[in-house]
Order: structure tokens, then sequence, then C-alpha cells
């Protein structure tokens, strides 16, 4: 099962299948962070960064109409509701070069990582209070990562909050995170007894 912190635990995995590959050679001293609007206003990075933007959240409608969820124990809970979140990755640096080849390895490296397993979503997940893993996604759920292409409209509204600092960007689509329900539904109570009654034709 997916918690609702299945938002955050996948924009830190993004930011992490990043900053677990990025050739520091190539881009010496290279962050990556996850950033809110506000971010976008002044530079987010002093030297060379990436940065991970979630600009919008929207139902999945291929997979909106989802059956009741199902324990194995048989327990039945509210339909999952499938999310897909949209992040705008943005590369910054003092020089056009740099900039541009960050951003063209950064969008390199998400492709070559276009599934998320639940194993390394949950790896990202930190820990619960009592020191033990937190297990945010279940073993068989994982997260397609697939590029998409902003029209000019929608990248000028995007950057509207920061036009003095608008970059070049790409944008990704994390699709159909299942946002779980805890809340149980009942069911039909097992049978005790059968009536094999039959009614009485009156004569």
């Amino acid at each position: 099962m997916a918690t609702f912190q299945a938002i955050a635990v996948t924009g830190n995995t993004i930011r992490n299948v990043l900053a677990e590959s990025w050739p520091r050679d190539v881009f010496p001293g290279a962050q990556f962070r996850l950033c809110q609007a506000a971010n976008l206003v002044s530079p987010p990075f002093t030297d060379l960064g990436v940065s991970i933007y979630l600009y919008r959240v929207a139902y999945n409608l291929a997979r909106r109409n989802l059956p009741p969820r199902l324990r194995l124990n048989g327990d039945r809970f509210k339909p999952s509701v499938p999310l897909d979140l949209h992040f705008l990755v943005t590369a910054w640096a003092r020089t056009p070069e740099q900039q541009w080849a960050l951003l063209a390895w950064a969008i390199r490296a998400i492709e070559d990582t276009p599934v998320l397993p639940a194993g390394l979503l949950n790896q990202n997940a930190g820990s619960a209070p009592d020191g033990t893993p937190q297990n945010v996604f279940g073993e068989d759920e994982s997260v397609e990562l697939v590029g998409e292409n902003l029209s000019l409209q929608d990248m000028v509204s995007i950057w509207e909050i920061a036009k003095p600092n608008q970059q070049p960007s790409v944008s990704f689509l994390a699709r159909s995170v299942l946002i779980d329900s805890l809340v149980e539904m009942p069911g039909a109570g097992h049978v005790q007894t059968r009536a094999f009654d039959m009614a009485t034709i009156k004569k």
C-alpha cells in the first residue's frame, strides 16, 4: 500500500537517483534539491545544481475507478486514488555551457531509470519514530517516469512567478502513484444458516 507520504517519497527518490549518479569530475560540487515555487524567484544554487519542482498533481483518469483494495486476509478498503505527479527539472549554473550539459545529463539519468520499484522508493522513505525503516509503497508497487512536452503557454505559466530567472527545463511525469485509503469497507457477514422455505400457494 502507498500511504499519503508517497508524493514526497517519489520526489525524494528522483532527487537521490540524480544525487547518487552524477559525474563528480564533470560537475564538481553539484547539488540536487526539491524546490517550491518560492525557490524559483531567486536562483536556488550559488554554483551548480538541479532543482526538482512539483508543479502539478492530477488524477490519473485512466485508472480513476478502481475497485476496493483487498488485503490478503480479505479486508476491504475504499479504492486507492491514482495520481499523476508532474515535476519540472531545471539545471542551474554560472555559464550556459555548464547549464545545458548538466540539464542534458539529468535528462539522460532519469531516462535510464524509467521505473522506480518499491524497494528503491522505500529506501528514500526515511525511518519511523522508533528508528525502523518505513515502507510507504507495497512490494508490488512501482512508479513509472515518463518525459512530457510542455506547451509554451504552460511553460510561461509555470515561470510567471519568476520571469527574470526563467531557465531551460524539462518536465517528467510520475505516472499513477496510488494513495491508499485506511477506511475499511464493511462487507456482508458469513452465511450462518440456509433457508429453503417455499411459499405456500393458496387454492
